[in-house]
């Protein structure tokens, strides 16, 4: 077994940094050659060209309000939602858990569709409403504009910054409060002067992550920041290699380097925050209670704003996109709207072969995907927690890599890889870029779970003649049941949803849902749009309830174990 431990390692490290490290290497190549068939012929032309273009500083610009735009936004909301969680005795506190999970279920492109639905300036539904109740000419409100992209970024990326936020505020000391308060201090100013100088590791952390995010973000650019020409570095790398007479790979290439060396940038930024977040530690060892503010009067009006963002980030999308569906244009919410609903843009979808085909292929790389992803992950988790060793710490940081990357920076690079050989415009080329790309969603789960399974099982196991296969198959994987299945549903769903890589690597017959929605929207086909995202959204939960009824169902057995 030690022969074979030794082993694992060593060739996980290949498979891993295969995935992780070689698109990186395809897209420095590629950087520094003129095209996609002169692979190999260097030169300084596409770096060039890229940086002397009189549109990048204004791109730049935008880049840079927006990212910090949204970050702001989401780190502002999360610290709100997580005070008022923690620390005040705000009623109905389930509703802080749907709006920190639930989101991340609604694909990001149906979320922004939605926004455009609802305030694009020629007929949007609210902008209608406003035009024929006050009578005006022009639209009251432009979702395509920089504030729309900040806004509506925000709200997307609220639910991870309220993921980092929440561990830090529940374990935060209140005797350091209290003794604010003994010495004179308000609420207000304990806040400002004792609670959120403590918090400000966890605080950075979650901002630095939501620049990350929104820095590769590409739904909110294309959809709401496009068609008002506003154009941030995603998009900019997009026209690279979507518009013109021939697509510029080395010119997107040459852009990608900046974006992807200011992520993995941020990204170490943010493993060092979270690492000095340990020395805020102020949890003691007597008994921990956190004291709660009494809101009075301002119980129900709060109240009422985590309602309101409630509604905006999980009911207002998807009603908005249902009934978009069955109206034949758009129009206000009437009697006359309800009596015109039909079901004619479901059945367009139903009957369009390339709106099928895009559906099998989500499910097949949601389902088989994520199978082989957890997979790897089981085996790649296996080897940082229970092998401990030099090697396995290189694995980790492999297995991370990933996560720094941008979708569509990374989707270029793997471009440069495929197109050399029989995998490109082939489903398995989007197989193997996904798996690459949310791997670190199978590792973090499992990396945890294998925590918890204490070595004296597989010692046992040994003992009693049993071999490494066999532990693993019949001590180590019936434990680790909920983290393949958290693993799982986490990869599933990103795969599904995934757009970012997949405008780069989808070609004729590998139309993925993300794709072919976001097809729609340039078109402008919204009602077929809204169908083809409701179906999106049912798979998504489908594959979230099956796996959840997989992981209960496996539960009795670990416990009676």
């Amino acid at each position: 077994m030690g022969n074979r431990k030794s082993l694992l390692t060593p060739v996980l490290i290949v498979i891993v940094g295969f995935l992780t490290v070689c698109p990186v290497i395809m897209l420095v190549f590629g950087s520094f050659s003129t095209g996609l068939g002169t692979f190999g012929q260097f030169t300084l032309e596409k770096y060039i060209q890229a940086y002397t273009d009189p549109e990048l500083a204004g791109i730049i610009t935008n880049t840079i309000v927006f990212v910090l735009g949204s970050s702001a936004v989401a780190t502002g909301l999360a610290l709100l939602l997580v005070y008022l969680n923690t620390r005040t005795d705000i009623p109905f506190k389930f509703l802080f858990r749907i709006i920190s999970i639930i989101p991340m279920m609604i694909p990001h492109i149906l979320f922004s569709v939605s926004w455009v639905l609802l305030l694009n300036p020629s007929n949007g539904l609210i902008n209608l409403f406003l035009r024929q109740v006050l009578g005006l000419e022009n639209a009251a409100v432009n979702i395509y504009s920089l504030w729309g992209m900040i806004l509506v970024e925000g709200l997307l990326d609220l639910p991870i910054a309220y993921l980092i936020l929440a561990p830090a505020m529940a374990s935060f000391d209140v005797a350091l409060e209290e003794s604010s308060r003994v010495c004179g201090g308000s609420t207000l100013r304990t806040l400002f002067r004792v609670t959120l100088p403590v918090l400000r590791p966890a605080i950075l952390a979650a901002f630095i992550l939501s620049l990350v995010r929104s820095l590769a973000s590409f739904a909110v650019p294309s959809v709401i920041g496009m068609p008002g020409r506003i154009y941030v570095l995603a998009t900019h790398i997009y026209q690279s290699i979507a518009t013109g007479f021939a697509a510029d790979y080395g010119k997107a290439a040459a852009i990608g380097m900046s974006v992807l060396v200011t992520s993995i940038t941020l990204i170490y930024l943010y493993r060092y925050l979270t690492s000095e977040s340990e020395k805020y530690v102020t949890i003691s060892s007597r008994g921990y209670r956190p004291t709660v503010i009494r809101l009075k009067r301002a119980r129900y009006p709060l109240f009422g704003v985590v309602g309101i963002l409630s509604l905006v980030l999980i009911v207002l999308p998807v009603l908005v996109l249902f009934y978009t569906s069955l109206v034949p244009y758009s129009m206000v919410p009437s009697m006359k709207a309800f009596s015109m609903m039909s079901w004619k843009h479901w059945i367009e979808v139903i009957h369009d072969p390339i709106s099928i085909l895009s559906l099998k292929n989500s499910v097949f790389l949601g389902v088989v995907g994520a199978t082989l992803g957890i997979t790897l992950s089981v085996f790649v988790a296996y080897a940082i927690v229970k092998v401990r060793s030099h090697a396995s710490g290189i694995l980790e940081s492999l297995s991370f890599l990933s996560f720094s990357f941008p979708g569509i920076v990374i989707g270029v690079g793997f471009m440069w890889f495929f197109v050399r050989t029989p995998l490109y415009a082939t489903i398995w080329a989007l197989l193997i870029g996904y798996i690459a790309t949310y791997l670190p969603y199978g590792v973090r789960p499992l990396t945890s779970a294998f925590i918890q399974v204490h070595s004296h099982l597989e010692e046992s196991s040994q003992v009693c003649g049993a071999g490494a296969f066999t532990t693993m198959r019949r001590i180590v994987i019936p434990l680790l049941i909920p983290g393949i299945v958290s693993g799982w549903i986490l990869m599933a769903t990103m795969f599904v949803r995934e757009l970012t890589l997949s405008v780069v690597l989808s070609r004729p017959g590998t139309e993925v849902l993300a794709v072919q929605i976001f097809r729609f929207a340039e078109d402008g086909l919204w009602g077929q749009l809204s169908a083809l995202g409701i179906m999106m959204i049912f798979i998504s939960t489908t594959l979230v309830i099956l796996a959840t009824l997989v992981g209960i169902r496996f539960k009795p057995m670990e416990e009676s174990g």
